[in-house]
């Protein structure tokens, strides 16, 4: 008797993740990562050497063509992958754990601890983001340290008020007062029974910020209260570029470089909220039904 022929099962994809726009939004996010990652070892000059003729235009020697002072455009757009995409991830991690702890807390005890959380978070939203942005990061100095360390201040305000609402829809379901009712405390009872319930929704707005704080960092650096000179960093490079306008590949290929990122982040983001929604994702499977 022959062997029964073995199955092969091949892993499914769910139908929102091979849209086109998820599909563009992975290749540019993972385009950015792997060149974080790589850019060390590529056979690339030095972001910081000033060894060539400035302001070369963009040619077969130099792609991207040079700066003002002679540093390989290429090579820095490329670098400058390093400065942004760590530090926005480490900013959207930070305003996420901080507004969650912030937000459950006036979530779940309400009171008086509620009303001076939100008064607080509605204190920041009363101020333009960039604005209270700049005037925090001028009072740490420049330094993409202390440009997220100001970004972080004024974000966790989004976080909370989501959380806030989504855990005062959950503090009074079933499974939540069965849980008080056996006798599991407040800080138990959040961190079992309403944290893993809303971890869905804050990972999608997490996604869906993490190409809001991309613009605001490089934003701040553009101004110069973000990365300092001679770091290649995507905002800076293109402030140096504005004051060279007639320079065009200056400010166009880091600025190609912010929305390639920024726009991959925000279709991830968009799939993702879609997929985690079941009416969404059965909209989709209908279509490609």
């Amino acid at each position: 008797m022959t062997a029964p022929a073995t199955l092969i099962r091949r892993p499914r994809i769910a139908p929102v993740w091979r849209r086109p726009l998820a599909i563009v939004g992975i290749l540019f996010v993972s385009f950015w990562f792997i060149t974080m990652i790589i850019v060390p070892f590529l056979p690339l000059a030095d972001p910081l050497a000033q060894d060539f003729t400035p302001l070369s235009p963009p040619s077969g020697t130099h792609p991207f063509g040079t700066d003002i002072l002679g540093r390989d455009v290429l090579s820095r757009t490329l670098f400058g992958s390093r400065a942004t995409l760590p530090f926005a991830i480490l900013l959207v991690i930070i305003s996420l754990i901080l507004g969650s702890l912030v937000g459950a807390i006036a979530g779940y005890f309400g009171g008086v601890i509620d009303e001076i959380i939100m008064r607080i978070a509605d204190l920041v939203f009363a101020f333009p983001t960039i604005v209270l942005a700049m005037v925090v990061a001028a009072a740490l100095g420049p330094g993409i340290t202390n440009a997220v360390i100001a970004l972080a201040l004024i974000s966790w305000p989004n976080y909370a008020r989501v959380i806030r609402s989504l855990v005062l829809s959950a503090r009074n379901q079933e499974y939540v007062v069965a849980g008080r009712l056996l006798g599991a405390g407040p800080l138990s009872s959040l961190r079992r029974d309403i944290l893993p319930n809303v971890a869905s929704p804050m990972l999608v707005l997490a996604m869906l910020d993490l190409g809001s704080q991309i613009l605001l960092l490089s934003g701040l650096s553009f101004l110069g209260l973000g990365a300092v000179p001679p770091a290649a960093e995507w905002g800076s490079m293109v402030g140096d570029g504005v004051q060279q306008f007639s320079n065009w590949w200056l400010a166009a290929f880091p600025g190609l470089a912010i929305l390639t990122v920024v726009v991959g982040f925000n279709f991830i983001g968009d799939t993702l909220r879609d997929s985690l929604d079941p009416r969404s994702a059965n909209a989709v499977t209908q279509v490609n039904a």
